[in-house]
């Protein structure tokens, strides 16, 4: 029997989702999961820097309820295994808020990267929207990059969200994919196939209509690399979009991937590991 597992799912608190952790939780046993991971956008560390992008995740001040959602959904739904998570922007100045206070004193299960920001140029750049220079795609993967190399993240969310603004495929995504990809097998962490870019409406391209994300030409370059996991999830904003990784797992088979094995997130937080 096949384990359905998502790491990756939001609440309201987000501002861009909806529903609570229970739930997600209630579709996710409806659905017959067995691990549900609960990773919104992470709160930024004092209320000053709470201000930078703050429309678009929790507040400092939601993170004591967020646990508190986790740990009524944990009791309510003893049958499903539920992961305390985090989806979290590479900051570096915020690593030691992500490393002490939700790794280490709250004991979060694991932390997720999502570069949707990245500086280029001593600029902080969206990844949505303004990514339309091979420069620009340069600097993604670098930033990516070095929010692998910090070891803080069990998983990089849609590693390929460039595609949401980066129109065509060229020696430029080429080149910044083989950058991600290969630093990804070098680090060993696991880059994800992220649904929610198929629910998304399509992109009008020069090429064609296509999904901002996942992008073929990206996983078909992922199949070439020693070494590479990944990891289907849903990205659900909406509970019933819990478990909803169909088409990314067919993905997956298509392309020949290997799977990660994410399980030891489900014994103990990262925080007891010595990597962290």
């Amino acid at each position: 029997m096949i384990m359905r597992k998502d790491y990756h799912t939001h609440t309201f608190r987000c501002q861009h989702a909806q529903g609570e952790v229970r739930d997600y939780a209630a579709v996710a046993v409806q659905k017959g999961l067995q691990v549900l991971g609960v990773t919104d956008h992470t709160p930024f560390p004092t209320p000053l820097t709470n201000e930078r992008w703050n429309q678009i995740r929790m507040s400092l001040s939601q993170l004591d309820s967020y646990e508190k959602a986790i740990t009524e959904a944990r009791q309510a739904y003893p049958q499903l295994t539920i992961l305390k998570g985090m989806e979290c922007e590479y900051i570096p100045d915020f690593l030691p808020f992500y490393r002490e206070e939700l790794l280490a004193k709250r004991q979060f299960d694991y932390l997720i990267a999502g570069n949707h920001f990245f500086l280029c140029k001593d600029r902080w750049l969206g990844a949505h929207s303004h990514i339309k220079t091979g420069e620009e795609l340069l600097a993604y993967a670098e930033h990516l990059i070095k929010a692998m190399a910090s070891g803080l993240f069990a998983i990089i969310a849609h590693p390929d969200l460039f595609g949401n603004s980066y129109e065509g495929w060229d020696k430029h995504t080429i080149r910044c994919s083989k950058m991600i990809l290969e630093a990804a097998a070098e680090y060993q962490i696991p880059l994800e196939l992220n649904a929610y870019g198929l629910r998304k409406p399509l992109k009008d391209t020069t090429a064609g209509a296509r999904p901002p994300y996942p992008l073929s030409p990206f996983w078909e370059l992922a199949a070439t690399v020693k070494g590479l996991t990944v990891v289907a999830n849903s990205d659900a904003h909406h509970p019933a979009d819990v478990g909803a990784t169909e088409e990314v797992e067919e993905m997956i088979e298509r392309y020949g991937l290997q799977r990660a094995d994410l399980s030891a997130l489900e014994r103990a937080p990262l925080s007891t590991n010595p990597r962290y």
